[in-house]
């Protein structure tokens, strides 16, 4: 997969950005993108710090809903998230693959999964529910 360059651009200065997040496909329920593991990422012990890798799901989740944003929505924001750590790198680069759980009109449910693309190894498992946004109660109930 190539680099969504208008995508990953939409990051730069924000976190995204920040963290070196490239964009590789957005779809209405999915998303892939990937990050290089790099010495700003990891914590004290020498390991990826957790806050990078939930920032890679949280991410690709994020834009996803964005893709999958029912008629009527003007956004949406994060309610809950959790994330189960399995393993952990120091070099290389981290994929993750974003997939809709659940798209209703109300609230979303994202899964994603956090692998070592060198490896295959996985690193995270994440889950997310993103509350869907409307400007008025006319539009929610529509």
């Amino acid at each position: 997969m190539e680099i969504d360059e208008k995508l990953t651009g939409i990051g730069e200065g924000l976190l995204p950005g920040l963290l070196g997040i490239e964009v590789l496909s957005v779809t209405p329920g999915a998303a892939v993108m990937r990050m290089q593991v790099a010495r700003k990422l990891l914590a004290p012990n020498g390991f990826l710090h957790a806050a990078s890798v939930v920032g890679l799901a949280d991410t690709a989740a994020g834009y996803g809903t964005i893709a999958s944003l029912p008629k009527g929505a003007k956004g949406f924001t994060t309610i809950e998230l959790k994330s189960n750590f399995t393993g952990t790198a120091r070099e290389g680069t981290l994929l993750c693959h974003a997939n809709a759980a659940h798209s209703g009109r109300m609230t979303q449910v994202w899964d994603a999964k956090v692998t070592h693309e060198q490896t295959g190894k996985t690193i995270a498992h994440f889950r997310c529910t993103q509350m869907i946004l409307f400007d008025g109660l006319n539009e929610c109930l529509s």
